[in-house]
Protein backbone atom coordinates (compact mmCIF):
# COMPACT_ATOMS: atom_id res chain seq x y z
CA UNK A 1 0.00 0.00 0.00
CA UNK A 2 2.82 2.24 0.75
CA UNK A 3 4.06 2.26 -2.74
CA UNK A 4 0.56 4.18 -3.68
CA UNK A 5 0.27 6.20 -1.27
CA UNK A 6 2.50 9.04 -2.20
CA UNK A 7 1.91 8.79 -5.80
CA UNK A 8 -1.86 9.54 -4.50
CA UNK A 9 -0.76 12.43 -2.14
CA UNK A 10 0.85 13.91 -5.06
CA UNK A 11 -3.13 13.69 -7.17
CA UNK A 12 -4.65 15.26 -4.41
CA UNK A 13 -2.25 18.42 -4.23
CA UNK A 14 -2.55 18.49 -7.88
CA UNK A 15 -6.30 18.09 -7.84
CA UNK A 16 -6.52 20.77 -4.94
CA UNK A 17 -4.90 23.26 -6.94
CA UNK A 18 -7.60 22.58 -9.42
CA UNK A 19 -10.09 23.91 -7.82
CA UNK A 20 -7.95 27.68 -7.73
CA UNK A 21 -9.22 29.15 -10.90
CA UNK A 22 -13.14 28.65 -10.20
CA UNK A 23 -12.53 30.02 -6.46
CA UNK A 24 -11.01 33.26 -8.36
CA UNK A 25 -13.68 33.37 -10.85
CA UNK A 26 -16.70 32.95 -8.23
CA UNK A 27 -14.29 35.94 -6.66
CA UNK A 28 -14.57 38.08 -9.31
CA UNK A 29 -18.15 37.52 -10.06
CA UNK A 30 -18.53 39.07 -6.31
CA UNK A 31 -17.09 42.28 -7.80
CA UNK A 32 -13.18 41.58 -6.54
CA UNK A 33 -10.28 41.39 -8.95
CA UNK A 34 -8.00 38.70 -9.81
CA UNK A 35 -5.14 40.48 -8.38
CA UNK A 36 -7.16 40.85 -4.94
CA UNK A 37 -8.15 36.92 -4.90
CA UNK A 38 -4.71 35.96 -5.28
CA UNK A 39 -3.33 38.10 -2.81
CA UNK A 40 -6.09 37.13 -0.25
CA UNK A 41 -4.65 33.47 -0.89
CA UNK A 42 -0.98 33.91 -0.06
CA UNK A 43 -1.91 36.41 3.08
CA UNK A 44 -4.88 34.24 4.25
CA UNK A 45 -2.51 30.84 3.59
CA UNK A 46 0.51 32.26 5.70
CA UNK A 47 -1.90 32.93 8.59
CA UNK A 48 -3.27 29.54 8.40
CA UNK A 49 0.38 27.80 8.63
CA UNK A 50 1.41 30.06 11.27
CA UNK A 51 -1.50 28.68 13.04
CA UNK A 52 -0.88 25.18 12.51
CA UNK A 53 2.67 25.47 13.13
CA UNK A 54 1.82 26.61 17.07
CA UNK A 55 -1.01 23.95 17.09
CA UNK A 56 1.23 20.82 15.93
CA UNK A 57 5.59 22.00 16.01
CA UNK A 58 6.84 21.28 19.72
CA UNK A 59 10.70 21.68 19.00
CA UNK A 60 12.84 25.08 18.12
CA UNK A 61 12.45 26.27 14.15
CA UNK A 62 15.26 25.01 12.35
CA UNK A 63 17.13 27.59 9.83
CA UNK A 64 18.96 24.60 8.10
CA UNK A 65 18.06 24.77 4.48
CA UNK A 66 15.73 27.59 4.72
CA UNK A 67 17.31 28.93 0.74
CA UNK A 68 15.90 26.51 -0.68
CA UNK A 69 12.46 26.93 1.14
CA UNK A 70 12.74 30.55 0.56
CA UNK A 71 13.29 29.70 -2.87
CA UNK A 72 10.15 27.41 -2.99
CA UNK A 73 8.03 30.24 -1.79
CA UNK A 74 9.52 32.48 -4.19
CA UNK A 75 8.22 30.21 -7.24
CA UNK A 76 4.78 29.84 -5.70
CA UNK A 77 4.16 33.10 -6.05
CA UNK A 78 6.10 34.16 -9.25
CA UNK A 79 3.94 30.79 -10.89
CA UNK A 80 0.87 33.20 -10.04
CA UNK A 81 1.77 36.39 -10.61
CA UNK A 82 3.52 35.19 -13.99
CA UNK A 83 0.23 33.46 -15.05
CA UNK A 84 -1.90 35.86 -14.12
CA UNK A 85 0.11 38.17 -16.84
CA UNK A 86 -0.51 36.16 -19.40
CA UNK A 87 -3.92 36.14 -18.69
CA UNK A 88 -3.54 40.01 -19.81
CA UNK A 89 -2.58 38.44 -23.31
CA UNK A 90 -4.16 35.16 -24.14
CA UNK A 91 -7.56 33.51 -23.82
CA UNK A 92 -8.19 31.62 -20.90
CA UNK A 93 -8.15 27.91 -22.43
CA UNK A 94 -4.43 29.00 -24.03
CA UNK A 95 -2.96 29.95 -20.43
CA UNK A 96 -4.02 26.72 -19.51
CA UNK A 97 -2.29 24.89 -21.92
CA UNK A 98 1.10 26.79 -21.36
CA UNK A 99 0.53 25.99 -17.67
CA UNK A 100 0.25 22.76 -18.34
CA UNK A 101 3.74 22.04 -20.54
CA UNK A 102 4.95 21.66 -17.20
CA UNK A 103 4.64 18.13 -17.61
CA UNK A 104 7.14 17.81 -19.94
CA UNK A 105 9.05 20.81 -18.60
CA UNK A 106 9.34 19.02 -15.51
CA UNK A 107 10.35 15.97 -16.97
CA UNK A 108 13.19 17.63 -18.30
CA UNK A 109 14.55 18.92 -15.32
CA UNK A 110 14.95 15.59 -13.85
CA UNK A 111 16.35 14.10 -16.91
CA UNK A 112 19.22 17.06 -16.59
CA UNK A 113 19.74 16.65 -12.70
CA UNK A 114 19.46 13.19 -13.07
CA UNK A 115 21.69 12.66 -16.67
CA UNK A 116 19.60 10.12 -17.51
CA UNK A 117 16.62 9.51 -19.98
CA UNK A 118 12.65 9.16 -19.09
CA UNK A 119 11.42 5.85 -19.37
CA UNK A 120 9.42 3.92 -21.96
CA UNK A 121 6.22 4.45 -20.08
CA UNK A 122 6.82 8.25 -19.00
CA UNK A 123 7.53 9.22 -22.39
CA UNK A 124 4.53 7.77 -23.42
CA UNK A 125 2.26 9.36 -20.56
CA UNK A 126 3.92 12.40 -21.45
CA UNK A 127 2.92 12.23 -25.16
CA UNK A 128 -1.39 11.27 -23.68
CA UNK A 129 -0.98 14.94 -21.60
CA UNK A 130 0.29 16.97 -24.08
CA UNK A 131 -1.95 15.58 -26.42
CA UNK A 132 -4.95 15.29 -24.12
CA UNK A 133 -4.23 18.80 -22.95
CA UNK A 134 -5.57 20.88 -26.18
CA UNK A 135 -8.82 19.10 -26.58
CA UNK A 136 -9.21 19.00 -22.55
CA UNK A 137 -8.89 22.98 -22.26
CA UNK A 138 -11.01 23.22 -25.30
CA UNK A 139 -8.49 24.97 -27.45
CA UNK A 140 -9.55 23.64 -30.76
CA UNK A 141 -12.35 26.36 -31.19
CA UNK A 142 -9.68 29.34 -30.55
CA UNK A 143 -8.04 31.54 -32.81
CA UNK A 144 -4.29 31.15 -32.10
CA UNK A 145 -3.42 33.24 -35.30
CA UNK A 146 -3.35 36.90 -33.08
CA UNK A 147 -1.97 36.03 -30.15
CA UNK A 148 0.93 38.61 -29.33
CA UNK A 149 4.51 36.64 -28.40
CA UNK A 150 4.39 38.13 -24.94
CA UNK A 151 1.38 35.77 -24.07
CA UNK A 152 3.28 32.56 -25.10
CA UNK A 153 6.11 33.57 -23.51
CA UNK A 154 4.29 34.20 -20.49
CA UNK A 155 2.60 31.00 -20.30
CA UNK A 156 5.49 29.35 -20.87
CA UNK A 157 7.25 31.12 -18.42
CA UNK A 158 4.39 30.53 -15.73
CA UNK A 159 4.99 26.91 -16.38
CA UNK A 160 8.56 27.05 -15.86
CA UNK A 161 8.28 28.41 -12.69
CA UNK A 162 5.91 25.99 -11.40
CA UNK A 163 8.03 23.37 -12.59
CA UNK A 164 10.85 24.83 -10.73
CA UNK A 165 8.65 24.95 -7.85
CA UNK A 166 7.86 21.49 -7.83
CA UNK A 167 11.95 20.54 -8.58
CA UNK A 168 12.71 22.74 -5.19
CA UNK A 169 10.09 21.15 -2.93
CA UNK A 170 11.33 17.86 -3.94
CA UNK A 171 14.81 19.16 -2.15
CA UNK A 172 13.78 20.54 0.51
CA UNK A 173 15.29 20.69 3.86
CA UNK A 174 15.26 16.98 5.05
CA UNK A 175 15.79 18.36 9.05
CA UNK A 176 12.83 20.95 9.26
CA UNK A 177 9.46 19.16 9.65
CA UNK A 178 6.36 19.62 7.23
CA UNK A 179 5.02 22.61 9.57
CA UNK A 180 7.98 24.61 9.23
CA UNK A 181 8.10 24.41 5.74
CA UNK A 182 4.49 25.33 5.55
CA UNK A 183 5.54 28.51 7.13
CA UNK A 184 8.64 29.96 5.11
CA UNK A 185 6.99 28.73 1.79
CA UNK A 186 3.94 30.71 2.38
CA UNK A 187 5.13 33.63 3.71
CA UNK A 188 7.91 34.39 0.89
CA UNK A 189 5.10 33.45 -1.34
CA UNK A 190 2.44 35.85 0.40
CA UNK A 191 5.96 38.34 0.28
CA UNK A 192 6.49 37.73 -3.68
CA UNK A 193 2.41 38.89 -3.65
CA UNK A 194 2.49 41.69 -1.60
CA UNK A 195 4.81 43.37 -3.73
CA UNK A 196 3.71 42.48 -7.26
CA UNK A 197 -0.42 42.10 -6.53
CA UNK A 198 -2.49 44.14 -4.08
CA UNK A 199 -1.65 44.66 -0.50
CA UNK A 200 -3.50 47.40 0.01
CA UNK A 201 -6.64 44.64 0.55
CA UNK A 202 -5.47 43.62 3.83
CA UNK A 203 -5.56 47.57 5.46
CA UNK A 204 -8.23 49.34 2.93
CA UNK A 205 -11.08 47.09 4.76
CA UNK A 206 -11.53 44.80 1.04
CA UNK A 207 -10.23 41.71 2.89
CA UNK A 208 -12.31 41.63 6.06
CA UNK A 209 -15.18 44.13 5.52
CA UNK A 210 -16.19 43.53 2.15
CA UNK A 211 -16.21 39.88 2.23
CA UNK A 212 -13.09 38.79 0.56
CA UNK A 213 -11.70 36.43 2.98
CA UNK A 214 -14.55 34.02 2.16
CA UNK A 215 -13.04 33.30 -1.12
CA UNK A 216 -9.20 33.87 0.47
CA UNK A 217 -10.07 31.58 3.03
CA UNK A 218 -10.62 28.67 0.38
CA UNK A 219 -7.80 29.66 -1.95
CA UNK A 220 -5.61 30.17 0.93
CA UNK A 221 -6.15 26.44 1.73
CA UNK A 222 -7.14 25.01 -1.91
CA UNK A 223 -4.15 27.18 -3.55
CA UNK A 224 -1.83 27.14 -0.81
CA UNK A 225 -1.56 24.93 2.23
CA UNK A 226 -3.04 21.37 1.12
CA UNK A 227 -0.84 21.24 -2.14
CA UNK A 228 2.04 22.74 -0.31
CA UNK A 229 1.77 20.14 2.06
CA UNK A 230 1.35 17.14 0.55
CA UNK A 231 3.94 18.43 -2.47
CA UNK A 232 6.45 18.70 0.53
CA UNK A 233 5.80 15.31 2.15
CA UNK A 234 5.01 13.44 -1.56
CA UNK A 235 7.69 14.52 -4.21
CA UNK A 236 11.12 13.36 -2.46
CA UNK A 237 9.37 9.89 -2.81
CA UNK A 238 7.97 10.31 -6.06
CA UNK A 239 10.20 12.19 -7.90
CA UNK A 240 10.09 14.92 -10.28
CA UNK A 241 9.52 13.25 -13.59
CA UNK A 242 6.85 10.91 -12.25
CA UNK A 243 5.32 13.78 -9.97
CA UNK A 244 4.91 16.30 -13.39
CA UNK A 245 2.67 13.28 -15.05
CA UNK A 246 0.36 13.12 -12.04
CA UNK A 247 0.17 16.28 -11.17
CA UNK A 248 -1.63 17.20 -14.86
CA UNK A 249 -4.80 15.39 -12.52
CA UNK A 250 -5.27 19.27 -12.30
CA UNK A 251 -7.17 20.15 -15.29
CA UNK A 252 -9.82 17.58 -15.69
CA UNK A 253 -10.21 18.59 -11.66
CA UNK A 254 -10.45 22.46 -12.73
CA UNK A 255 -13.38 21.47 -15.56
CA UNK A 256 -14.97 19.38 -13.53
CA UNK A 257 -15.02 21.97 -10.81
CA UNK A 258 -16.07 24.89 -13.13
CA UNK A 259 -19.30 22.49 -14.77
CA UNK A 260 -20.46 22.36 -10.82
CA UNK A 261 -19.78 25.41 -9.30
CA UNK A 262 -19.65 27.79 -12.80
CA UNK A 263 -22.62 25.70 -14.53
CA UNK A 264 -20.04 25.85 -17.62
CA UNK A 265 -21.16 24.00 -20.55
CA UNK A 266 -18.34 21.05 -21.26
CA UNK A 267 -17.94 19.64 -25.15
CA UNK A 268 -17.52 15.94 -26.21
CA UNK A 269 -14.20 16.92 -27.51
CA UNK A 270 -13.11 17.85 -23.98
CA UNK A 271 -14.36 14.86 -22.33
CA UNK A 272 -12.29 13.05 -24.37
CA UNK A 273 -9.43 15.21 -24.31
CA UNK A 274 -9.41 14.26 -20.21
CA UNK A 275 -10.09 10.89 -20.43
CA UNK A 276 -6.58 11.39 -22.84
CA UNK A 277 -5.13 12.83 -20.01
CA UNK A 278 -6.55 10.50 -17.47
CA UNK A 279 -5.16 7.69 -19.34
CA UNK A 280 -1.85 9.07 -19.54
CA UNK A 281 -1.82 9.53 -15.84
CA UNK A 282 -2.78 6.55 -15.44
CA UNK A 283 -0.15 4.49 -17.32
CA UNK A 284 3.21 4.45 -15.09
CA UNK A 285 0.83 3.18 -12.21
CA UNK A 286 -0.66 0.40 -14.50
CA UNK A 287 2.29 -0.72 -16.72
CA UNK A 288 4.76 -0.59 -13.45
CA UNK A 289 2.25 -2.49 -11.18
CA UNK A 290 1.88 -4.88 -14.31
CA UNK A 291 5.59 -5.08 -14.73
CA UNK A 292 6.09 -6.14 -11.00
CA UNK A 293 3.55 -8.33 -10.83
CA UNK A 294 5.13 -10.26 -13.96
CA UNK A 295 8.88 -10.16 -11.75
CA UNK A 296 7.19 -11.64 -8.81
CA UNK A 297 5.71 -14.14 -10.39
CA UNK A 298 8.60 -15.44 -12.94
CA UNK A 299 10.66 -14.86 -9.03
CA UNK A 300 7.94 -17.19 -7.47
CA UNK A 301 8.08 -19.63 -9.91
CA UNK A 302 11.98 -19.81 -10.03
CA UNK A 303 11.86 -20.33 -6.56
CA UNK A 304 9.54 -23.15 -6.92
CA UNK A 305 11.72 -24.62 -9.81
CA UNK A 306 14.83 -24.26 -7.22
CA UNK A 307 13.12 -26.18 -4.59
CA UNK A 308 12.10 -28.56 -6.57
CA UNK A 309 15.46 -29.28 -8.21
CA UNK A 310 16.77 -29.05 -5.23
CA UNK A 311 14.13 -32.25 -3.69
CA UNK A 312 15.09 -34.10 -6.73
CA UNK A 313 18.65 -33.65 -6.09
CA UNK A 314 18.25 -34.51 -2.28
CA UNK A 315 16.36 -38.04 -4.07
CA UNK A 316 18.92 -38.72 -6.08
CA UNK A 317 21.97 -38.81 -3.32
CA UNK A 318 19.99 -40.38 -0.46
Amino acid sequence: MKKYLYPLLVILAASSYGVVSTIIKLAMGSGFSASEAVTSQFFIGFCIAVIIFFLTNRTKISFKGVKMLILAGVLTGCTNIVYGHSLNYLPASLAVVLLFQFTWIGMLISCITKRQLPTRIEFISILFLVFGTIPAAGLLDVDITKIPLQGWLWGLAAALCYSLFLFVNGRAAASMNTSSRLVFVSFFAFMMSAVFQSPEIIWNGTLFNEGLWIYGLALGLFGMIIPVFLFTIAVPKVGLGMTSILSAIELPIAVMVSVILLSETVTTIQIAGIIIILIGISLPTILTGNLLFMKNKAAKQKAKNNSYMLGEYKKHIS
